[in-house]
């Protein structure tokens, strides 16, 4: 993959010349069944992108490679333009997304982009008291607690809340589309996203969050609906902006019961799903610490199933089956180890991949931020030449 062409009236990281002005307006000519219709450039984005294939479970000319935080600290052309404040002041920057969500792409070579952004950024857009904290991840001054709080959630109108994200959408869309790489959008599942309002900020034991489950259900049921919405609203937004795929991150659902997630996140989770199917896109749904309720997580709707690195790929096929393509599942801190110790991995999880065509290869989490992206270079040419 290559940059586009550089030439005079370049303008910024995001800045497009003119033959590449020209390259889009051939694109759009195109009309491609794989995308929905109102998807501003169909064509070069479908049946020829290898992640879209490995997402719908087709054979692809080789498997396909991203990994979940690939644009962040780890890189160090992020830290020289990332600049102070909270991240969710960088993502109100469509130049600055759209820059950072381009450098592992041009670095490389991913066969996806993933768009620069945080689960957090609708309920932050629209007034709840939500910051990410350097360090700590999302912190919230006043949690969920009451019945009351419901007022602080209204809906969201991302043409108007996050117009920033929808702009970033399109600049990413224009320069990813002559390189034939997917942009994939995402928004955080309810009930990860609900974990950080009713804790008030990350937790290893989500003590408020299940007690507002199991000691005010009606409540609970009415939160989760309300974020469901609110992660539609996001994702349709990006979806209809240009984002080829979706990913569904319910982080932290591993630390319920598959009877727990089938009551309290099941039901929310799908209603995500089910209102993205009419897009014909590939939905990806990923949790960490969720071998006990993958099958669930299937059947909230999902075509892809991310898988972390406590469950082999082939265990997972198994419990499955053949319907959904698998991501995954490489030890992210295995990367940390250097070559010598990651390759036998990264060998492994292909093996474990077995013959099935549904394969997106990914880290069973985010990249590290002392991750070398020396490593991750070797790691996707490794893949690529398997």
């Amino acid at each position: 993959m290559t940059d586009p062409p550089p030439c005079g009236d370049r303008t910024g990281p995001v800045g497009l010349c003119t033959a590449v002005r020209g390259t889009l307006a051939v694109a759009s000519a195109f009309v491609t069944a794989a995308l929905p219709p109102n998807h501003p450039f169909p064509g070069l984005l479908a049946a020829d992108s290898a992640f879209l294939r490995a997402a719908r479970s087709e054979a692809a000319p080789h498997t396909p490679v991203w990994f979940m935080r690939q644009a962040g600290r780890s890189l160090p052309e992020y830290r020289a333009v990332r600049g102070p404040g909270s991240i969710l002041d960088a993502i109100a920057d469509p130049e600055l997304s759209t820059e950072i969500t381009m450098q592992p792409v041009r670095r490389y070579g991913v066969d996806a982009a993933i768009l620069y952004s945080d689960i957090v950024v609708p309920v932050a857009a629209i007034g709840f008291g939500v910051d990410v904290a350097p360090g700590t991840g999302p912190v919230v001054a006043e949690p969920f607690r009451t019945e009351a709080d419901l007022s602080r959630l209204r809906p969201l109108d991302a043409d108007t809340d996050t117009p920033y994200v929808v702009e970033t959408v399109r600049r990413l869309v224009e320069e990813l589309t002559p390189m034939g790489v997917p942009l994939i959008g995402f928004a955080g599942a309810p009930f990860t996203v609900a974990s950080y309002l009713v804790e008030g900020r990350p937790s290893r034991t989500y003590e408020h969050t299940k007690a507002l489950m199991h000691g005010q259900p009606a409540l609970w049921h009415e939160l989760a609906d309300t974020l469901a919405d609110l992660a539609i609203e996001s994702l349709r937004s990006q979806v209809e902006n240009g984002a080829s795929a979706i990913q569904l991150f319910d982080s932290w659902a591993g630390a319920l019961s598959p009877p727990e997630y089938e009551k309290f996140v099941l039901p929310h989770s799908a209603k995500v799903f089910a209102a993205m199917a009419g897009y014909g896109i590939p939905r990806i749904h990923f949790g960490v610490g969720t071998g006990e309720v993958l099958t669930l997580m299937r059947d909230a709707g999902a075509d892809v199933v991310g898988i972390d690195w406590r469950v082999p790929l082939d265990v997972a096929r198994q419990r499955l089956g053949d319907g959904p393509a698998l991501q995954g599942n490489l030890d992210p801190t295995l990367v940390l180890t250097g070559w010598d110790v990651c390759q036998p991995a990264v060998d492994d999880v292909l093996h474990r991949a077995g013959d099935h065509p549904g394969h997106i290869f990914n880290l069973g989490h985010g990249v590290l931020p002392d991750t070398d992206p020396a490593v991750l270079e070797r790691v996707v040419k490794r893949v690529h030449a398997s």
